[in-house]
């Protein structure tokens, strides 16, 4: 956690804004439990993970936008077992992603 409140500061300290997804919710296999960030700056910086490197393109992005619209969302990702490897959710399970903006 350190770590993340270090990159968080630097990140501010150069002007920039920061967005936080945390795992709210899995069910099933999940590649990370509840209460894992990542941490997404203006600039395109990342620290942290959410799925284990799966879905954090989207989250991601959805990050961006949070930053741009300053309004929070809840993500959900997941898919049957055999339909997991073509979307990137190779665990098979579900998880819930709330993503807002650090104020």
């Amino acid at each position: 956690m350190i770590e993340y409140l270090q990159q968080i500061d630097a990140w501010l300290a150069h002007g920039e804004q920061v967005a936080v997804a945390t795992v709210v919710r899995t069910m099933g296999s999940s590649p990370r439990q509840v209460g894992a960030k990542m941490l997404v700056a203006s600039g395109g910086g990342m620290a942290g993970s959410v799925s284990g490197g799966c879905v954090e393109g989207a989250v991601f992005t959805a990050c961006q936008e949070v930053l741009a619209s300053g309004q929070a969302r809840l993500l959900s990702f997941g898919v049957a077992d055999e339909t997991a490897w073509e979307v990137g959710l190779a665990c098979g399970g579900k998880i819930e992603v709330f993503v807002e903006p650090l104020r």
